[in-house]
């Protein structure tokens, strides 16, 4: 039996839907079923072992589909220049370095292979351009022998891609892929494929799935119907990771669901079961299929983490010190957190805020911690592991205004901290008990405006640490028991139960 959860991409600020897979293999990794973790998109930027192996896959559990049809096994990078050079027909007659590019120069400055190197200290190069005459030509890609190649043709004073080819280990062609702007033929020995569906589709079917398999759809926007038409005897499973409706379109008759979702819950009688991440959906998404569709699939909750043990700080916490950690783009409003601490400060002067994580708002949260004066208080810490992290610090605060799950709320209770987020549905209520051990902040989307919003944010901070509730740690550590690994590994085991013995 293996368990196929399907995916499109993975990056170095990857979301929550990748962590919550980075869980579930964790978690599933030491039972009798046998996992993949399949990747759809096309992913060019580095090897996309590097991406998987720091988010914690194994390499034996990933399937990227452009690399599924050569016998080129999932693998770190170890290629080298001197690799390169040793391919080329003509001789370099001089090497340029600068950071992590190597120039090998053929003749002269006109012809050249431009190595982009895994980091500057290293000679292992992910990939690899080919100019001839001044014209890019062709770029190969790597791992531990040369993975795909893109091929390049002038075009208005510009290199045109028109075709990438795969490889096997021994370096035949496993198959092409023509590419005209948006459109791409694949073209196998035994078959043409006019469309990603189509390719994704044909990969459906060479996984020959049986009834002992279960296929898990984590994302599957256009690629809903290549999976369930090609699907075998396998079970379908479907992942609900966001919110799955819009609430200002609805009525007694009529709700239009998240375009994410909208294909596998217009087809839910061909879905085996939807895992909902708390019980607070899970109810909903049953009251609404029953009104809506006439019709209640099964719905199961199964939390997308678990803690393997509550952790609790061997000396004090730091007293009056925030701490959050999401990623930094827009919808997690970090910024009306910083503006937030920045007012609560005048309140409580010792006040602290620590900010991990990476993304597209970094430079303008950068920016309004400089223009506040606030570097002394408020500190971007970046990427890194939380585990022994979250218990240092008092209080989590979440400025997201919609939370499937909050992989960042479980391990902040997991660590006992008081908490504050925004009275919005799934994960804040299910981790935030107001006024037990923490806050939640009332909010009217629609109605509020972003200094109304960070006026009542910052005030709830200076009630948290003004001491008014009793015993906040003690509380979340009572929330976070039911999310201990053992009890999520049971609920995975009774689902999959279910579902193959249907």
């Amino acid at each position: 039996m293996t368990i196929y959860n399907i995916n499109f991409g993975i990056g170095w600020a990857s979301s929550g839907v990748e962590y919550a897979q980075a869980y579930r293999a964790k978690l599933l990794r030491n039972s009798k079923h046998q996992m993949k973790f399949v990747f759809l998109d096309f992913i060019q930027s580095e090897n996309i072992q590097s991406l998987t192996s720091n988010m914690g896959f194994l390499d034996s559990e990933i399937i990227w589909l452009y690399q599924y049809f050569s016998d080129i096994k999932i693998a770190p990078t170890t290629y080298t220049v001197d690799d390169v050079q040793r391919h080329l027909e003509n001789e370099v007659t001089e090497i340029e370095a600068s950071g992590k590019i190597k120039r090998l120069i053929l003749n002269n400055n006109q012809t050249f292979v431009t190595c982009y190197l895994k980091d500057k200290d290293s000679e292992i190069v992910d990939r690899a351009e080919f100019v001839v005459n001044g014209m890019l030509i062709r770029k190969d890609f790597y791992s531990y022998v040369r993975t795909f190649s893109e091929y390049y043709a002038p075009f208005e004073n510009k290199a045109k891609l028109y075709m990438r080819q795969f490889y096997n280990e021994d370096g035949t062609v496993a198959y092409n892929e023509y590419i005209d702007g948006d459109s791409s033929v694949y073209a196998f020995e035994d078959a043409l494929l006019y469309s990603k569906e189509e390719f994704v589709a044909y990969f459906m079917r060479r996984l020959q799935l049986s009834s002992s398999d279960i296929v898990i759809l984590d994302r599957a926007t256009k690629i809903g119907q290549s999976v369930l038409q090609n699907k075998g005897d396998s079970k379908i499973g479907v992942v609900v990771h966001a919110e799955h409706f819009s609430k200002s379109i609805m009525d007694d008759t009529h709700i239009l669901w998240n375009n994410f979702y909208e294909y596998q819950f217009a087809n839910a009688k061909n879905i085996d079961f939807f895992i909902t991440a708390t019980d607070i959906q899970n109810e909903l998404l049953s009251q609404q299929f029953e009104k809506y569709a006439g019709y209640v699939p099964r719905v199961r909750t199964i939390p997308v983490g678990s803690l393997d043990t509550l952790k609790r700080p061997k000396k004090s916490r730091t007293k009056y010190s925030m701490i959050t950690a999401s990623r930094l783009a827009s919808e997690k409003h970090v910024d009306w957190i910083v503006r937030a601490a920045i007012k609560a400060k005048k309140d409580i002067p010792q006040l602290t805020l620590d900010i991990y994580g990476e993304g597209g708002e970094k430079g303008n949260i950068q920016q309004i911690i400089e223009t506040f004066n606030a570097s002394d208080y408020i500190r971007l810490r970046g990427h890194v592991n939380l585990d022994h992290v979250y218990k240092q610090y008092d209080l989590f605060v979440s400025g997201s205004t919609s939370e499937g799950f909050g992989l960042t709320l479980m391990e902040a209770v997991g660590s006992g901290l008081g908490m504050i987020g925004f009275d919005v549905n799934y994960g804040n209520p299910t981790f935030i008990k107001d006024k037990k051990n923490g806050y939640l902040v009332p909010i009217a989307l629609n109605e509020d405006g972003m200094d109304e919003i960070v006026t009542r944010l910052s005030e709830y901070m200076v009630s948290y640490f003004e001491g008014k509730l009793r015993h906040p740690h003690d509380e979340s550590y009572k929330i976070a028991k039911p999310f201990k690994t053992k009890r999520i590994e049971q609920q995975w085991h009774n689902l999959l139960g279910e579902a193959l013995h249907d």
